[in-house]
């Protein structure tokens, strides 16, 4: 948390759409600044990614801004989840996202080193959310020690934040942002030096930031640039790391991309096992992270296994119940040392009393899985034909291959017992590889869920390593549904849908946003508890601004026109005349309004009218006191933006005889200035200085049935009056 100073584009207390209400700035950056906020409707946290003033116009920064909202897309517990960009009437572009509360990993780095076994706690959280962003194709390119938050301080539960514009500008963690390169040079991977980047390239930093905070201080790497790329060129140094941490970073910060983890699968399946390494060929990184878009091979079988050793004997305790018994063990010990037996072992003579032989799998693998509005699919290995019929029961697609392998004796049998129970599932997934599996899968239904996790709660059948994640998600919300509580309380113009290209339907955790108007607070409270009964657990989130009623029968009835790009600037008058950007103004106060032409305004007519919350609408411009409206004339030669006062301080009207107010308590609230550009005058004769909002409102709408085409555009601000 930072102090705030006067020159911040928000200050505690000020509220954004109506809705957030700024808290503390958190902190500040190059290309912005990051804001907490609370929501007023929902009395969530959130947090407010602030595009600074100055590049608002820059294209460039726009369009990053743009590529970070995209990151919603990626549904994973370790990355920060996203909303939107909003654009506030001053023209400050804000990104929408959660806020999590916790410890940056900059900050533990500066409180020294963190033991090896949180850094790898939090090495498996982030390598799974990276997986996640880049199986949508993206890559982070700034991971480093404060883009990752430990919420709660809990090292498993580490989130990833700030994909896009970078916004440390503290001397030594510079980020650049631009064609060239993105990241710190601290943690930055060689290539990013050149500008090459990809997937690789995070796990170099993740790497590089893990070894930072084991050391409890910041690479050095150099006093200039050139220093900087000659030092990436060489191995990271990992002496005095315990085990598997050094070797896990060796892998992640090798200088070459090519000698790296090549995926975050890769780096999962070391944390699974480091003694075996990681060559991609094993089932270790799905069965940690499923893909759902994966293709599975099935590892290729090789000749059949040797005869086993003979088992060792059993205690003379352990008598056999029949004298059978005897005859088997005579008989294995024949077939194993005599020559006829070993060719009629060897020819499957002897199948029906030793079982038949199969070809070696290594490593023993089965996945079976059911996606959403989709069969049963299974592929993989099975140890009998007993198994195999078994599952061919449950699919219509299935490619089972009989194999033996290093899998406990009740493998098959335990594989059954897995599958059999999930037809309730909506989807789920079984990955195999030898005795260790991951199930997941999730369903609608509550009952199906606590049954599942219950049968499931002491880990998977039999001699099966491996748990259950069996996840209850919201059935898919109609868009009729959120329409029908939009439409019932749309009583100041429609409602509208934003953020998202739901058609259908709202997923689990798509969040419900609607923009618009109502004509009062009581509205927007109403339409917020409608819409939060029916999301369940989803986010919902209004832009709503709150009117009223006499500006609500106008604002149904105005013109479909585009923005013209007049603007609208308030000051307050008195001996001198200050601006007001905020447009507030208290009783008491004398309201100055311009309007500004754009540069491209030159010729048609303009009318300028205040609708007040009492109802009333005042003509400030045509009026019977100043009748001519022309463009030409207000503009009386001068090019390029030219302001037009249309409201005068008290001084200015005693002399010239134009409209003034001065603000009273009698109607406090909203009132809206509306700046029409039209091809010819507006109306057939002049208007009275005032009248009520519904005969304007008729009036306004039969200019426009006569014709449409008059109305070249519209521009409007709200102008707020209230007590001191």
């Amino acid at each position: 948390m930072l102090e705030s100073r006067p020159g911040d584009l928000f200050q505690p207390g000020d509220l954004l759409n109506n809705t957030y209400r700024i808290e503390c700035l958190l902190g500040r950056g190059g290309t912005s600044d990051v804001y907490k906020a609370r929501s007023e409707i929902s009395g969530n946290l959130v947090a407010l990614k602030v595009l600074k003033q100055e590049l608002a116009a820059n294209e460039d920064f726009t369009v990053l801004m743009a590529r970070e909202e995209n990151i919603r897309e990626i549904r994973h517990a370790a990355v920060v989840r996203y909303s939107e960009n909003h654009r506030t009437p001053d023209g400050h572009i804000y990104l929408l996202m959660d806020y999590v509360d916790g410890p940056g990993l900059d900050k533990r780095l500066k409180q020294g080193p963190m033991s090896a076994e949180d850094l790898l706690v939090v090495c498996r959280r982030v390598v799974q959310g990276l997986q996640a962003a880049h199986a949508r194709n993206i890559v982070h390119r700034d991971l480093s020690p404060d883009n990752i938050i430990l919420r709660g301080g809990d090292p498993a539960e580490a989130v990833i934040i700030d994909f896009g514009i970078a916004k440390d500008t503290n001397p030594g963690a510079q980020t650049i942002v631009g064609n060239e390169f993105a990241g710190k040079y601290s943690y930055a991977a060689p290539e990013q030096m050149s500008g090459n980047t990809d997937a690789r390239s995070d796990i170099y930093s993740l790497g590089a930031l893990l070894l930072a905070n084991f050391r409890g201080a910041a690479p050095k790497l150099g006093a200039n640039p050139m220093e900087v790329v000659e030092n990436k060129q060489k191995p990271v140094d990992t002496d005095g790391l315990p085990e598997p941490l050094k070797a896990l970073i060796d892998r992640m910060c090798a200088p070459d991309p090519n000698d790296r983890f090549q995926n975050a699968g890769e780096v999962l399946a070391f944390l699974d096992d480091p003694s075996s390494g990681s060559d991609g060929g094993s089932l270790a990184d799905l069965l940690d992270a499923p893909n759902e878009d994966a293709t599975i091979i099935v590892p290729q079988t090789s000749r059949p296994a040797p005869p086993q050793s003979p088992p060792a004997a059993k205690p003379a305790a352990e008598k056999a119940k029949k004298g059978g018994g005897g005859l088997w063990a005579a008989l294995v010990v024949l077939l194993l040392l005599g020559g006829g037996g070993a060719g009629a072992y060897f020819g499957g003579f002897l199948d029906s009393v030793l079982g038949p032989s199969y070809p070696v799998a290594r490593p023993y693998s089965l996945i079976a899985e059911k996606p959403a509005d989709g069969p049963v699919e299974i592929v993989g290995n099975v140890p009998s034909e007993a198994v195999r019929d078994g599952l061919l029961g449950l699919s219509q697609d299935a490619d089972l291959t009989l194999a033996s392998g290093a899998i406990a004796d009740s493998w098959g049998a335990d594989i059954l017992d897995t599958v059999k129970p999930l037809s309730g599932l909506r989807e789920w997934r079984l990955v195999v590889s030898n005795n260790k599996a991951r199930l997941t899968g999730t369903t609608d239904d509550t009952n199906v869920a606590e049954m599942l996790n219950e049968l499931f709660r002491n880990g998977l059948p039999g001699a099966l390593e491996g748990k259950a994640d069996i996840r209850f998600e919201l059935p898919m919300l109609p868009v009729a549904e959120v329409k029908a509580i939009m439409n019932s309380f749309a009583d100041c113009g429609p409602l509208v849908r934003q953020g998202n290209g739901h058609f259908e339907g709202y997923g689990p955790t798509d969040p419900i946003l609607i923009s618009g108007r109502v004509a009062s607070t009581a509205t927007r409270l109403e339409l917020f508890d409608a819409l939060r009964a029916l999301a369940h657990e989803r986010q919902v989130v209004l832009d709503v601004e709150v009117l009223n009623d006499a500006l609500c029968v106008v604002e149904q009835h105005l013109p479909k026109a585009p923005s013209g790009g007049a603007g609208v600037e308030f000051a307050v008058g008195g001996t001198s005349v200050e601006p007001n950007p905020s447009g507030r103004f208290f009783v008491g106060e004398n309201p100055v309004i311009d309007v500004v032409l754009p540069n491209g305004v030159t010729d048609g007519y303009l009318t300028v009218s205040i609708l007040d919350v009492s109802g009333n609408v005042f003509h400030l411009l045509p009026n019977i006191s100043r009748e001519d409206n022309a463009v030409a004339s207000l503009r009386d030669g001068a090019q390029g933006e030219v302001p037009v006062r249309v409201a005068y301080s008290l001084e200015e009207s005693a002399a010239n005889g134009g409209i003034a107010f001065k603000v009273d308590d009698s109607s406090l609230g909203k009132s809206k200035v509306l700046v029409l550009h039209s091809a010819e005058p507006l109306f057939d004769g002049m208007r009275p200085t005032s009248e009520s909002a519904v005969g304007f409102a008729e009036a306004l709408k039969a200019s426009y049935d006569a014709d449409s085409s008059r109305i070249r555009s519209l521009d409007s601000r709200i102008l707020v009056t209230a007590k001191p």
